[in-house]
Formats: C-alpha cells, structure tokens, sequence
C-alpha cells in the first residue's frame, strides 16, 4: 500500500554556508591530496552507493531515520539549480543515515517528481538506492557540485563541529533526471578516512545552488 503524500512544506533543509565550492571541471579531476585526502574524495568525487560505502566503514547496517517528506509544489526550495531538472509538483525528503548503533554519518535532502515518487521509493524507510536496486533500475549517478563549509544545524545534529564536506547530484534512469540529492557527512567519517582537510584557497561560491 503506498503512503499517502503530506501537506505543502513549511520545514526548512540544511544546506551548508559555503566557505568553498567546487564545480564539475573540479569534480572530475579531484583536489590535490593535501585539500582533501584520497579516502574522502573517493566518498565524497565517487560515483557510488554512499549507504554502501557506510556500511563496508564500519562494519555496520546502516539505517534511515526519515525527518522530513514535504510538498513544495514548483518551488525551487532554494535547493541546487538542478532541481528544474526534476519534473514538479515536488516532493522533498530529508534523511539522517546511521549506524545501527545510532551514530549519525550523513544528512541527505533529495526532491523527487511527486507524482511518481511512490513508484521509486517504495519502502520510504530504506535508503535510496536499497529502493532503486530492488527495482533494478539502471542508474547513473551525476556529480554535479562539491561544498564546504558550515551548518549550525547540522553541528548540533551530528555533534561535530563542522566546517562539513557535501555534495549534490543527479540521479540519472533512462536517459532522464530521476532525483536531485543534497548529502553532507559527518567529520565522525575520519575515524575511518582520516582528516578531512580541507581548500587552501577559499573563494566565494561560484555555483548557483
């Protein structure tokens, strides 16, 4: 049975204040590793399952905790300009992932077409592409800008001083844009990739988020 859509949003999301930001050309040829260590650009620049990644770190199932399934209409949520790209009505999902122990390690936003949101996220409880993979829908992951900085939210949240790394990107499935998804980790992942490091050289936003 699939659930029943909520009321227009009111609940704000947690973009970053970027101190730094990296477009595609960035993206796809990485940082210098004394900007951001090898371990985290592959996190972080890789085209892979983040929740898997999670759970080969620390041996642990990762969980959802779903904070947030919102209408926001054609609104452009003050969301990544690649939300146009997402056919509206939309809907927005905000996510904590975890540990089954209960530590937080991501914090992701997502906005889907909310007319076919139910058809992709059949079990909203489960991460993403838990979802997607037992529909076995081919899917490409397009990595589209790389964020730092800091989230007053998010800190208090993941009790981790920030500032934090993020990311934003389209899910691509049959040559069409499926979502658009906002992640943020927690600095808790150097226990497992090492310092995060971070730019040297920190320069105003050129990205239109």
């Amino acid at each position: 049975m699939l659930n029943p859509l909520p009321c227009v949003s009111q609940d704000p999301w947690h973009p970053l204040e970027p101190l730094w930001t990296g477009d595609v050309e960035v993206i796809q040829a990485g940082l210098p590793h004394d900007q951001l260590a090898p371990a985290w650009q592959i996190l972080l620049l890789g085209d892979g399952s983040p929740t898997r990644h999670l759970k080969l770190l620390t041996r642990e199932a990762i969980a959802v905790d779903v904070i947030d399934m919102s209408l926001i209409g054609m609104d452009n949520d003050q969301a990544p300009r690649h939300i146009q790209s997402v056919p509206g009505p939309r809907l927005r999902r905000q996510v904590w992932l975890r540990t089954a122990s209960g530590q937080r390690l991501a914090y992701a936003a997502s906005w889907w077409d909310a007319s076919h949101v139910d058809e992709y996220l059949q079990n909203r409880s489960l991460p993403i592409w838990d979802n997607l993979s037992r529909l076995h829908s081919e899917l490409y992951r397009d990595i589209q800008g790389l964020y730092y900085g800091p989230s007053d939210a998010l800190a208090a949240a993941f009790g981790e001083a920030g500032p934090f790394w993020g990311r934003h990107y389209l899910f691509w499935h049959n040559g069409q844009p499926l979502t658009l998804i906002y992640e943020v980790f927690s600095p808790y992942l150097q226990r497992y990739l090492g310092p995060m490091q971070y730019p040297t050289e920190l320069r105003s936003p050129p990205l239109n988020r």
